[in-house]
């Protein structure tokens, strides 16, 4: 049976933060071919643009276990909660053009660890607000949800690609595209 265990897990340090730093946007299908070593991702042969997104504050990623005993199938939802803050005509657009396709996402959390939100399926928005806030210390901003639906958790990026540089390094041919002070 090729469903048995392989290891066990000790408690781990209790070292760990949360939370996300970055977003890198690429549209869907362009990565080409990403190559998985031990299920993580060690490179990718296609030609990309990246969007880089800074993000701070109430950013998650929460994956989520679907499992059907009656039909025999497991699937991993990718659900990536993003906050951006200050409302701009730029990113009116840029979200519109966001919600319209299903962009892959890598996220960088706040432990260095850079992760694929969307490797085959890509992701859809599936909710989000613009909000200008009601008091002063409110957001004034936009709340993103981006889901993507893969047959395993999101594949981290093999840690001895540098971080800063990942895309560049993982792709090549990768270009960054142009990144806005709010």
């Amino acid at each position: 049976m090729s469903c048995i265990l392989s290891s066990g897990r000790k408690k781990a340090c209790k070292d760990a933060v949360g939370g996300l730093r970055k977003a890198y946007f690429v549209d869907f299908g362009d990565l080409g071919d990403v190559t998985l070593t031990d299920d993580e991702i060690s490179g990718i042969s296609g030609t990309f643009t990246y969007y880089e997104y800074d993000i701070k504050g109430s950013s998650e990623l929460t994956q989520n276990v679907n499992s059907s005993v009656e039909n025999g199938t497991t699937f991993y939802e990718q659900v990536l909660n993003l906050t951006f803050t200050k409302l701009t005509k730029e990113d009116n657009k840029e979200l519109k053009l966001m919600a319209y396709g299903q962009p892959h996402v890598f996220v960088e959390d706040y432990m260095g660890n850079v992760m694929c939100v969307g490797l085959e399926n890509g992701t859809d928005v599936t909710g989000g607000t613009a909000v200008t806030g009601t008091a002063m210390n409110d957001l004034n901003g936009y709340t993103l949800t981006l889901t993507g639906n893969e047959i395993a958790y999101a594949n981290f990026v093999d840690p001895s690609l540098s971080v800063a540089g990942f895309l560049d390094t993982i792709a090549g041919a990768a270009t960054g595209g142009t990144q806005r002070e709010p």
